[in-house]
């Protein structure tokens, strides 16, 4: 294995990798400040509800196009872009102001600084968020064929170490700063443009592709007719499928991966500290189900039927955490253990999303695949939460959205084509195309 990827593989991986991580570290601040925000602005737990589910939801939209964009115009040039934005709209948290004036919509109301923050976020989302499928492209089209999907998958532990890293960073400054300056960490990733710079190149693969298409007729090289390809009729099944297994499971990780820690204070009583705390090191032991889960699916069980099993035991690990569990320790167990299941599956999903895509639309196939779908989630999930706790309970509320969308979601990824690991992508896409 070593001599296959040893050399640029690993080290595309390496700055891919620490890229991907420092995106989710710069994102996932929000999470932990939600509590100290909320008392801040006084705003109600809809209200925030909304922040998140506009935010996503245009984000989403914006991360798409710029998969196109990264498909026409290249991976490493747009990971440089990318990686600057997102840290300049996190930063700009830092100074959202403070304004009493209010916008009321729909019975909720808005103050000035919330809605200055629901616009930093958006573009903050779209930005940091678009790190994933241009990552994404340029590690699955830099892998050895035999060991792609270990190292897709072992990508996306970029995730949960972000969160970890950035819970290092965000209790006690918390505890001792506040939230605002929390955000300042974001401008940490600025200097890292010169490593993509001087060690990343882009895909021989995209590189090849982009000169084939020059040398054609001329054709529509919009983002538009990138979509388009989508859901041509060779396409349309595991595109339309895909979205719909991406989008259901993600309502419950953004219920979940949003609310944790507001849940943990507001429900278990745990000081902010120690949600912090509590959801960073079950982030943190969580990589240890991305590693499970991408041997398995590259070694043992087809990528398919590996996200079956692990989301249907991240599911019931889940509810177990909500039921049975009540101190510090009981809690941070079987959270960490619902995380290895729950979080692991992204690791295989990743691997089977990226390589069913051919080269010229990989980009915007994750983009809307898991960008979009993801970010429609994170933004829809959330939202749900708020309006379920003011009817029951946090407990009932986060066993529906969270524990019955898993449920669902792994039973729909059988609906999947399962496709041997290990084969070129080109392979790969010739047998999309072919089987039924």
């Amino acid at each position: 294995m070593w001599t296959q990827i040893r050399g640029y593989p690993l080290q595309a991986f390496i700055v891919c990798h620490l890229a991907y991580m420092f995106s989710q570290v710069d994102l996932a601040l929000f999470s932990y400040a939600l509590p100290s925000i909320r008392e801040t602005f006084d705003v109600s737990l809809q209200a925030m509800g909304w922040v998140v589910a506009l935010s996503y939801s245009s984000g989403a939209i914006l991360q798409v196009y710029i998969g196109t964009l990264t498909d026409r115009f290249g991976r490493k040039q747009m990971l440089m872009l990318i990686t600057v934005v997102s840290s300049l709209f996190i930063a700009g948290h830092a100074i959202v102001p403070e304004s009493t004036a209010q916008l009321v919509v729909g019975g909720v109301s808005f103050s000035l600084g919330i809605i200055v923050m629901t616009l930093l976020r958006t573009f903050a989302i779209a930005s940091g968020g678009a790190l994933y499928p241009t990552t994404g492209a340029i590690v699955t089209e830099e892998s050895p064929a035999r060991y792609r999907g270990i190292m897709a998958g072992l990508l996306q532990t970029a995730f949960p170490l972000g969160a970890f890293v950035a819970a290092l960073f965000a209790a006690p400054v918390l505890d001792a700063y506040g939230w605002r300056p929390l955000f300042l960490v974001g401008l940490l990733s600025i200097p890292f443009i010169w490593v993509i710079h001087k060690f990343l190149r882009e895909p021989s693969r995209f590189v090849g592709q982009k000169a084939e298409a020059e040398n054609q007729p001329p054709a529509d090289h919009s983002s538009r007719a990138k979509i388009a390809a989508l859901f041509a009729p060779e396409m349309r099944e595991r595109t339309l499928t895909l979205f719909s297994a991406q989008f259901i499971f993600v309502i419950a990780f953004g219920a979940a991966s949003v609310w944790l820690p507001t849940y943990l204070v507001e429900s278990r009583g745990f000081t902010q500290s120690d949600a912090t705390y509590i959801v960073g090191y079950a982030n943190a032991i969580a990589v240890v189900g991305y590693v499970i889960a991408a041997v398995t699916g590259e070694f043992i069980l087809t990528r398919r039927t590996t996200v079956t099993i692990f989301t249907l035991l991240g599911a019931t690990s889940f509810l177990c955490m909500v039921w049975l569990t009540s101190g510090y320790w009981q809690t941070l167990i079987v959270l960490s253990i619902s995380m290895i299941f729950f979080y692991g599956t992204a690791a295989v999903k990743f691997a089977y999303i990226a390589e069913v895509f051919p080269t010229h639309v990989r980009a915007t196939g994750l983009a809307v695949c898991s960008s979009l779908a993801v970010n429609l989630g994170i933004a829809f999930g959330p939202l749900v939460v708020t309006y379920g706790v003011a009817f029951f309970d946090w407990d009932m509320t986060l066993s529906v959205v969270v524990g019955v969308p898993l449920a669902v979601a792994g039973l729909l990824y059988l609906r999947l084509k399962p496709v041997p690991s290990g084969l070129e992508v080109e392979e790969v896409d010739r047998r999309m195309r072919t089987q039924s």
